[in-house]
C-alpha cells in the first residue's frame, strides 16, 4: 500500500519586503497527526512563513500543496476554510465578547439557514471546550475575565469550530506555568490522536523532546535542516543549526592577574529584575574585568543590559557605579555616571546613519564643545579623530559618512563615542554582529585593551565561543534566571549549551 501523501507541502517559498528577503526558498512538509516543530532565532523567518501559511502574506515564489492538491491561500479566511488555523502568541480574541461569541466570530452557527445565537451558540462552544478537556470554562463568560491559559483554550476551540486539520501554535507556552504547559501538551496529544497536525513554534527547546515528532530549522530565511527527528537529534546540533556561523575566533590573551576579588567593583547590580523578562539578579564587575552573559535569545540577556543602562525601568533592584546608586530607568543618569551601551541593533539604535563619523563619536559629549549655543567644530573633529585613531578606525577621516563604513568600523565608532565620553562601564550587546571575520579579531583586541585600561565590561553574545574567549567570568542565563556562574576558563561550549538548554550541566 502506497504511503499517504503529506497533509501540507510548502515548496520553494520566497517572500521579500523592502530591503529584506524574509524567506529564501523554504520547504516544509507536515504529515497528518504529527507535531512538526519549527525552530529558529528571532528574524529567521518563522513568523513570515506561518503568515504565508495562514493566508496573511502572499509568497513571491513557491507552491503550497494541501492534501495532495495545489492551493492558493489568498486570505486567512481561505486558509481557515481549508482547515488551517493559526494561534498567534498575541491572541486575537475580543475581550469584550463572550467565549461563545469569540469561538464563532465571523462564522456564526446557523440552523435552517438562519444565524443562531444565545443558548445554541453557547451549547456548541461548550461542546468544543469539553472536547479540549475544559468543561469548567463557561461559554457565556467574557473572554477578558479569563486567565491567559483559558484564553488560549478559547483560541483552540475557535480553531476546532472550523473543522480544522492543521493548527499552527506560535509560542503557545510562553505565558503558561508548568501545570498549564502540561495541560497544553495533553490537548496537543489528544488532537494529534484524532489526526490533526500541529506546527509548533517555541524557543524552549526542552519542549521539543516532550511534544515534537519532527523538526525544521530556519536561519536567515532558509531551511537549514528539514524533518529532523525530535528524539534523535542532539540539542547542541539544533542550537548549532539555529545560531551557527563558521567563523575564526582569534582572541587576545587574558591578563595574567585577573581582577582581584577585594578590588572595589565599578558596576554593582543588586536584586535587579523585570517582570516577565528576568528574575532578581546580583552582579558585580570590577575594573579590568569582562563579564559575559550567555544564553539563548529570549533568556533576558539584552533586557539586563538595557535595564542597567536605564532604557528599561526595573521592577525591583538598583544599580551603582563606583559605589554611587543611580536613578533607575534613566539613561541620562547612567550616562552621566559613566555607563555606555553598544546596542545589538547598531544601525537602528546606536548610530546616526546620515551623519559623519565625527558627529557619531561626539554625540554624547557635545556639551564639551559648546559655548553660548555654538559648537567648536574644530575641537570636536580633533577629539573625535583622537578617539577613532586610538581604536584604529578606517578610513582615518572624521568627516566620512558613517553609512559608508564597514560593520566593524561602525562598531569602532560606537566604542570611540564612549571612549571620548570617558565611560567607566561598557555594555556590549552582540558586539560582532554584522562584522566580517577579518574585523572580528581587531574588535576583540579593542575590547580587551579597553578592559585592560580599567573599564568594567558587561558582554552579551549569541556565540558561545565568543563569550568564553573574551570574558573573564561568565553568567549563564536560562529563561531569565542565572543558572550558573564560573570563570570562563572552567567552562567549555558543550557545558554552556547544556546549561542554557536544560538548566543543569551534563556529567
Amino acid at each position: 500500500m502506497a504511503p499517504e501523501p503529506p497533509l501540507l507541502t510548502m515548496s520553494g517559498i520566497a517572500k521579500s519586503f523592502p530591503g529584506v528577503r524574509a524567506l529564501d526558498g523554504v520547504d516544509l512538509e507536515v504529515a497528518a497527526g504529527e507535531v512538526h516543530c519549527l525552530l529558529g532565532q528571532n528574524g529567521a523567518g518563522k513568523s513570515t512563513l506561518i503568515k504565508v501559511l495562514a493566508g496573511a502574506h502572499q509568497p513571491d515564489e513557491g507552491t503550497i500543496t494541501w492534501q495532495g492538491e495545489p492551493v492558493t491561500l489568498k486570505s486567512p479566511i481561505a486558509a481557515m476554510r481549508l482547515g488551517i488555523a493559526t494561534i498567534y502568541q498575541e491572541l486575537d480574541l475580543v475581550e469584550g465578547l463572550s467565549v461563545a461569541e469569540n469561538v464563532y466570530l465571523g462564522h456564526e452557527p446557523t440552523s435552517a439557514g438562519f444565524v443562531v445565537k444565545g443558548a445554541v451558540a453557547r451549547e456548541r462552544a461548550a461542546a468544543l471546550l469539553r472536547r479540549l478537556g475544559h468543561p469548567e470554562i463557561d461559554a457565556g463568560t467574557l473572554v477578558g475575565d479569563l486567565s491567559a491559559a483559558h484564553q488560549q483554550i478559547v483560541s483552540m476551540a475557535r480553531a476546532l469550530s472550523h473543522d480544522v486539520r492543521l493548527i499552527v501554535m506560535d509560542e503557545p507556552s510562553a505565558a503558561l506555568d508548568p501545570d498549564e504547559v502540561a495541560n497544553l501538551f495533553r490537548i496537543v496529544s489528544s488532537l494529534t490522536a484524532e489526526g490533526v497536525a500541529i506546527v509548533y513554534i517555541s524557543h524552549r527547546l526542552e519542549e521539543i523532546r516532550q511534544i515534537g515528532d519532527r523538526v525544521t530549522v530556519l536561519k536567515d530565511g532558509r531551511a537549514v535542516a528539514q524533518s529532523l527527528s525530535a528524539d534523535d537529534t542532539p540539542t547542541r546540533d539544533i542550537v548549532s543549526l539555529m545560531t551557527g556561523r563558521t567563523v575564526e575566533y582569534v582572541f587576545p590573551p587574558r591578563p595574567e592577574q585577573p581582577a582581584a576579588a577585594e578590588t572595589a567593583p565599578v558596576l554593582t547590580v543588586e536584586n535587579l529584575s523585570r517582570e516577565g523578562e528576568f528574575e532578581p539578579l546580583d552582579l558585580q564587575v570590577r575594573p579590568g574585568e569582562i563579564v559575559g552573559l550567555a544564553g539563548l535569545v529570549g533568556s533576558g540577556r539584552s533586557e539586563i543590559l538595557e535595564t542597567v543602562y536605564g532604557a528599561r525601568k526595573p521592577a525591583t533592584g538598583r544599580v551603582a557605579v563606583d559605589g554611587t546608586w543611580l536613578r533607575t530607568g534613566s539613561v541620562r543618569a547612567a550616562v552621566r555616571a559613566g555607563v555606555g551601551l553598544a546596542p545589538e541593533e547598531r544601525k537602528a539604535q546606536g548610530l546616526l546613519m546620515l551623519e559623519s563619523v565625527t558627529r557619531n563619536v561626539s554625540v554624547s559629549t557635545l556639551s564639551r564643545f559648546s559655548r553660548g549655543g555654538w559648537v567648536d567644530r574644530g575641537r570636536e573633529r580633533a577629539d573625535a579623530r583622537a578617539a577613532t585613531r586610538e581604536l584604529s578606525l578606517r578610513p582615518d577621516n572624521p568627516e566620512t559618512p558613517i553609512r559608508t563604513l564597514s560593520g566593524g568600523n561602525q562598531q569602532k565608532a560606537v566604542l570611540a563615542r564612549w571612549l571620548l565620553r570617558g565611560c567607566r562601564v561598557l555594555l556590549l550587546d552582540e558586539p560582532t554582529r554584522g562584522v566580517d571575520v577579518g574585523a572580528r579579531a581587531e574588535l576583540y583586541a579593542v575590547i580587551r585593551r579597553l578592559a585592560d585600561d580599567g573599564l568594567a565590561v558587561l558582554l552579551v553574545s549569541s556565540e558561545v565561543p565568543e563569550v568564553l574567549g573574551l570574558a573573564d567570568r561568565v553568567l549563564v542565563l536560562r529563561e531569565g534566571r542565572v543558572v550558573h556562574e564560573a570563570p570562563a576558563t572552567e567552562l567549555d561550549e558543550h557545558r554552556v549549551l547544556d546549561l542554557v538548554m536544560e538548566g543543569t550541566p551534563t556529567t
